[in-house]
């Protein structure tokens, strides 16, 4: 079967996909200087922009039950720090860093401390799949358990994902390339091919 491919219209969307995140990230430097002027309504429209990256950057490094506390601790980090943020354009980036070290400190704090595992909590049988899922994903190398997370739990695309991260674009392809193959193996899971 032969298939052919209208590069204008690829290329075309390559440009409407870049144009649509350098005016978001435009939109999001405008929208960090308001609310480092006290705008909270500016502050909600970030929070509702990143706070999807910031539960998927949390959810690959820290229990489920603690990320959505997690995440409005990154916010009110976010915002205590806001005036430091040099770079406006920068934001996304910048708030997947803080992210990443409130996981950490999460971690730091809670040595010794024990989890109850989704069988002592009382999982249904219908969620299990889903835990041993997320169980898999989160014994992938970290580069390609937050990309993964980032795309089939919280719905981002890969452009989105890059946007947001502050990652390029190609490294997302690649993490999210290289993850699946090894999530593919970790569950046993055959790739069909196009015949």
């Amino acid at each position: 079967m032969e298939s052919s491919v209208d590069f204008s219209l690829a290329i075309g969307e390559r440009r409407a996909v870049t144009t649509l995140l350098v005016s978001e990230t435009s939109e999001d430097a405008q929208l960090v200087t308001a609310a480092r002027s006290g705008d909270r309504a500016a502050f909600g429209q970030l929070y509702g922009r990143y706070s999807r990256m910031v539960h998927g950057i949390l959810l690959a490094r820290v229990p489920r039950i603690e990320v959505d506390d997690l995440v409005h601790d990154v916010f009110l980090v976010a915002l205590k720090r806001l005036p430091a943020l040099r770079d406006p354009a920068a934001f996304g980036g910048w708030l997947a860093a803080i992210a990443r070290h409130r996981a950490y400190d999460y971690h730091r704090q809670s040595e010794g401390v024990d989890e109850l595992t989704d069988d002592v909590a009382g999982a249904s049988a219908s969620s299990s799949e889903a835990v041993a899922a997320l169980e898999a994903i989160r014994g992938l190398p970290e580069a390609y358990r937050e990309t993964l997370i980032l795309r089939l739990v919280e719905g981002m695309t890969g452009p989105e994902i890059a946007a947001r991260t502050g990652l390029t674009p190609g490294s997302v392809r690649v993490n999210l390339h290289r993850g699946m193959q090894q999530l593919r193996a970790r569950l046993g899971i055959a790739r069909v091919e196009d015949e």
